[in-house]
């Protein structure tokens, strides 16, 4: 009987020290890869910043000129849940991935170090996917129920 008290007080105390324990997210800014700096440099979350948010830009430095060089910039910190949405909403328009134009794109996701993969447009994805299982569903459910 002891052993079981011993055992629930751990499980307890453990539960409470990780529900405690500050969100870890990879911190970079304006880097031209996800590699180096971005999958390397982890911040302890301020109170109150509860998600992830990761940046990333298509398109050249400064300012798009006809012919320049276009490469990815990558940047990653803390958030709290309604600025990184405000945010989200803001550049949704401008997240086209069209090759020849300038684009920016936006993701939050909660848990330690959730931003080590950049995953633009996984939102639209998940959609894509609870659709493609609905239909899958409504074909497949009329055979199986013969």
């Amino acid at each position: 009987m002891n052993s079981m008290k011993i055992i629930a007080c751990t499980i307890l105390f453990a539960s409470i020290i990780s529900s405690c324990a500050a969100l870890e997210c990879y911190v970079c800014s304006n880097q031209t890869e996800n590699t180096e700096k971005c999958l390397n440099t982890i911040k302890t979350c301020e109170q109150g910043e509860d998600v992830c948010l990761t940046e990333i830009r298509w398109g050249s430095q400064p300012y798009f000129t006809q012919g320049a060089l276009k490469q990815y910039y990558v940047s990653k910190r803390c958030s709290t849940k309604k600025l990184c949405t405000t945010i989200r909403r803001k550049y949704m328009p401008y997240c086209t991935h069209i090759w020849y134009e300038d684009w920016l794109c936006s993701e939050c996701c909660q848990g330690d170090r959730c931003n080590y993969y950049v995953i633009s447009g996984s939102e639209r994805l998940s959609y894509y996917l609870w659709y493609v299982s609905a239909v899958i569903t409504l074909l497949v459910y009329p055979i199986l129920s013969l």
